[in-house]
């Protein structure tokens, strides 16, 4: 047995190595938003444009015009999503840029925090390694968008929801009401987590209390129309069901070309069939995401753990999300970071392995900050380079569903487990209550 003083060199030794190595990811932290944050004002293909033009046109449209998006007028996004706008507005018009970054990235600290905790621990600082190089792969769009505001909101909720299921369950309805994607991770919090009644309680409490705000402030009829301005939309050029049209229009086929859609302000593709399938896209959309859901129902019913199931589930409906989608926005790939934050957090527990789709978003982050911003002109010119580099990158998106959706199937496919209290009930000749726990892997 050490003695005790073997003991106090030990820990001290411990307690210095996990300082050393919290004080450098901080200062990776620093680096890696300073970075990003000099490209977003400074590099090419004018990144931030989305923030210093179009969010910076919609806030002083309704402080200098008394027009509010989302309020007098329909908008496509949710009504919260007028709040970091306009608190990146505080100090005025010239600074709105940097304001706005300097939101995301204490944001962004929040997210570091709940990720490693207030005391690092060794396990949790890798995660937070693998975020800040997805971060750096991913480029300026991880900064320079409203979904930099719904990630770290995401990612803080999902390190939360086990030990604190109503405040998860709220920060992921916040972050819906500010983009819709951080839903698909509610709802598989609510299929695969056995707190799921406090999850919903406190999202729809989050959801009622912006309705009526909406209401009060003369906005119901706006509310829902970031549902109906996506419906309507044509096929965006990143999006992966758009593949096929570029590389028509690239061999001047199927009457395909690259234009630019004034109404919403993004490059869509059109040609032979793309408007049908774009009426088509919102409808299978919703038939995948319900398909994704009845096997995480199955794989709950069969008292699969939620520790496997949460975060594969999580990262089916998101990837279901982005790849079954008409709109394919570069910022997308941002939201795969926080299931994948959350299944190799929760590794730990004896959840599902997430080293393959780790290693895969990083790919797909690479790829994506070579399509935007970096050689964006090239593929709207239908270089057949950046073609098969989108390409690439969407094919990417189908293998991470893939992915997700064979591992539910897998966990689908297990014997039913029945929970200790299920197993009394049926020795004494009761029925037995369906299982609310099951075995960790």
């Amino acid at each position: 047995m050490p003695a005790p003083a073997d003991r106090l060199t030990r820990a001290r030794l411990l307690i210095t190595t996990a300082a050393g190595s919290a004080v450098s990811l901080w200062i990776a932290f620093a680096v890696v938003h300073l970075w990003l944050g000099y490209l977003n004002l400074y590099g090419p293909g004018l990144p931030m444009g989305d923030v210093t033009y179009v969010y910076l046109f919609w806030v002083e449209r309704g402080v200098l015009g008394a027009e509010w998006v989302g309020i007098d007028t329909s908008w496509v996004y949710p009504l919260l999503a007028l709040a970091p706008m306009l608190a990146a507005y505080v100090f005025g018009p010239d600074l709105y840029g940097t304001t706005w970054l300097t939101i995301v990235m204490m944001l962004n600290a929040a997210a570091l925090i709940s990720i490693i905790g207030v005391q690092e621990r060794a396990q949790r600082a890798s995660i937070a390694w693998w975020w800040m190089l997805f971060l750096v792969f991913v480029g300026p769009i991880a900064l320079g968008r409203i979904d930099s505001i719904t990630v770290p909101v995401a990612l803080v909720a999902v390190m939360l929801i086990a030990d604190h299921p109503k405040w998860g369950g709220a920060l992921l309805a916040v972050g819906a009401w500010i983009k819709v994607w951080p839903a698909g991770l509610l709802l598989a919090a609510l299929v695969a987590l056995r707190a799921r009644g406090a999850v919903l309680a406190s999202a729809v409490a989050v959801s009622m209390l912006v309705v009526a705000t909406g209401i009060a402030l003369g906005g119901a009829s706006a509310l829902l129309t970031p549902i109906t301005e996506q419906t309507g939309r044509g096929l965006q050029v990143e999006s992966p069901v758009s593949t096929v049209w570029l590389w028509a229009a690239a061999a001047g086929e199927w009457s395909a070309r690259v234009y630019y859609d004034q109404g919403i302000l993004t490059w869509q593709v059109v040609g032979d069939g793309s408007q049908l399938l774009a009426d088509f896209m919102t409808p299978v959309l919703a038939l995948v995401v319900l398909v994704i859901v009845s096997l995480g129902i199955v794989a709950a019913r069969r008292g699969v753990d939620e520790v496997e199931l949460f975060p594969v589930l999580g990262l089916a409906i998101v990837m279901a999300l982005i790849t079954v989608n008409k709109v394919g926005s570069p910022q997308f790939a941002t939201w795969i970071a926080v299931p994948i934050v959350l299944g190799l957090a929760w590794r730990v527990w004896g959840g599902v392995s997430f080293r393959v789709p780790a290693v895969l978003a990083l790919v797909v982050a690479v790829l994506t900050q070579i399509v935007y911003p970096v050689l964006y002109g090239s593929l709207l010119a239908l270089d057949p380079r950046m073609l098969v580099v989108l390409s690439a990158r969407n094919l990417l998106y189908a293998a991470l569903l893939g992915w997700a959706v064979w591992q539910l199937v897998r966990l689908c496919s297990r014997p039913r487990v029945v929970s200790s209290e299920a197993a009394a009930d049926a020795a004494a000749g009761s029925a037995p209550a369906p299982a609310q726990e099951g075995a960790s892997s």
